[in-house]
């Protein structure tokens, strides 16, 4: 029997919620290593099994995959989620990207200074409820919940995490050393640090 898969990340959704995603609609059993402070951040680094020393990583079939969308794409390949001709693939990966371009926006999102808090949330509920949410209602309300897999990771007791709260947002700050805010206005996709 393989080993399972084993997850590296911090204690919180983050760029791993997709991935814990998948593993769930497969039905993967996995392990994680969650780390809480920068120290254990730091040995994962020194580890040299980090390519771009950043997280997530996932150890599957004898490698370390790093890279949110590297890892989603191995994952849908190896158990069967990727579609099963062009077509659908490209369908995947057009939702895969938008669902990033909205994830990026709501996970920087407690990490902008306070004065910017509501000029990003204001942005962030703008984009989502025009562009994001009704692409993936009128495709997946009723797909996803009927899953068994995925009923069951959203069920309480599951490996999913809980949405950040202000103690995690501290802990995630300290682990990644972020000292300053993240800018979010007038940027579809990208997120600058200042």
């Amino acid at each position: 029997m393989a080993a399972k898969p084993k997850l590296h990340y911090f204690n919180g959704r983050g760029r791993m919620e997709s991935i814990w995603w998948l593993l769930a609609a497969a039905g993967v059993e996995f392990e994680e290593e969650l780390f809480e402070t920068c120290e254990e951040f730091g040995k994962l680094i020194q580890s040299g099994t980090l390519m771009y020393e950043q997280v997530p990583m996932v150890e599957i079939d004898g490698m370390n995959l790093v890279e949110t969308r590297a890892i989603q794409r191995y994952l849908a390949a190896k158990y069967d989620l990727y579609g099963r001709n062009l077509q659908e693939q490209a369908w995947i990966d057009m939702y895969v990207e938008g669902l990033k371009d909205l994830s990026d926006m709501i996970m920087f999102f407690p990490l902008s200074l306070p004065e910017e808090k509501e000029m990003n949330l204001e942005y962030i509920l703008e984009r989502a409820t025009t562009r994001f949410f009704p692409v993936y209602e009128k495709e997946f309300k009723a797909r996803t919940s009927c899953i068994p897999t995925i009923h069951k990771f959203l069920q309480p007791g599951s490996q999913r995490k809980p949405p950040l709260d202000e103690g995690s947002i501290e802990t995630v700050k300290n682990i990644f050393k972020f000292e300053r805010g993240m800018f979010l206005k007038n940027m579809a996709t990208i997120v600058a640090e200042y």
